[in-house]
């Protein structure tokens, strides 16, 4: 497997403008020669923290059991304790370079994927909703991206910067302590009929994010009428990830977080229904 750093200012020749983050890791097959080549779906990993930090549980040990699962995988360390339009610049950055560069990393350009979880599920609903909105555009100096991903995985997102739903700490870093309005990025309000087919999970017990979120999301699309999936399991605490042993003590998990853990195969099965298979490449 071939893991590598990418700078994608340094890629797409911008200046960072004080930015610390937009560093995309890939994780790619190596080429064998006695195997013929193969047409991977890609996911792109976006990990909670509400826009403070980058949670390392949500990042490589997912993109490692999408990269398990057949898919070209990348996580994106985008910029932290810095306001819209920044996060979602860089999130678009990433997109665009996967693929720009579809061949060399054995992707599939037309089955890239976004999964997000908590704040990054805000970042990929972002994505799902507004990755073409002209902030993005002034911010990456050019009229033209390839940056819509095809489908997206909302983990426990946060969705809308309503009081009494929202996640404090992370309306208040992406809206700026509020000097962007909160109508801008509630994301419940952006959903229209040319958004992205999205797979929504979330806890019911979850004390951090309720999960209204995620059911306000669920139910702009279905107002849109764009095709999603919403799973809502009734035990569980905020930041699960991938829910096993893998990014918690065994100690810390208990028998009832089992079903949970659940939520990686159906979400792939919803993926593959999409097309997001492997193929070869003749």
């Amino acid at each position: 497997m071939e893991v590598k750093k990418i700078d994608l200012y340094e890629y797409y020749h911008l200046d960072r403008k004080g930015a610390r983050g937009g560093y995309l890791m890939t994780y790619v097959r190596s080429p064998y020669p006695e195997i013929k080549p193969k047409a991977r779906p890609a996911v792109l990993v976006l990990p909670g923290g509400g826009y403070s930090f980058v949670s390392e549980r949500e990042g490589e040990p997912v993109a490692l059991e999408f990269a398990a699962k057949g898919y070209s995988a990348f996580v994106l360390y985008y910029s932290v304790n810095t306001a819209y339009p920044v996060p979602l610049a860089e999130a678009c950055m990433a997109m665009n370079y996967i693929r720009k560069n579809a061949e060399q990393l054995c992707v599939n350009k037309d089955h890239v994927a976004a999964i997000g979880f908590s704040a990054g599920g805000h970042l990929a609903g972002m994505l799902a909703t507004m990755s073409d909105v002209e902030d993005v555009k002034d911010e990456l100096r050019q009229k033209e991206t390839c940056s819509r991903p095809d489908a997206v995985v909302l983990s426990y997102p946060v969705i809308s910067m309503q009081d009494g739903v929202t996640h404090e700490g992370t309306r208040n870093v992406i809206t700026g302590d509020g000097k962007i309005p909160y109508d801008t990025l509630s994301l419940e309000k952006k959903v229209t009929k040319n958004s992205v087919p999205a797979f929504i999970w979330h806890t019911m017990e979850d004390d951090c994010v309720p999960v209204e979120n995620s059911m306000y999301m669920a139910s702009a699309y279905k107002k849109a009428g764009v095709p999603f999936s919403l799973h809502i399991f009734e035990k569980g605490w905020h930041g699960l990830s991938l829910a096993n042993e893998e990014v918690y003590d065994s100690t810390e998990l208990c028998a009832s977080l089992g079903h949970v853990e659940k939520w990686l195969d159906l979400a792939l099965d919803w993926l593959k229904m999409r097309g997001f298979e492997v193929s070869t490449i003749e």
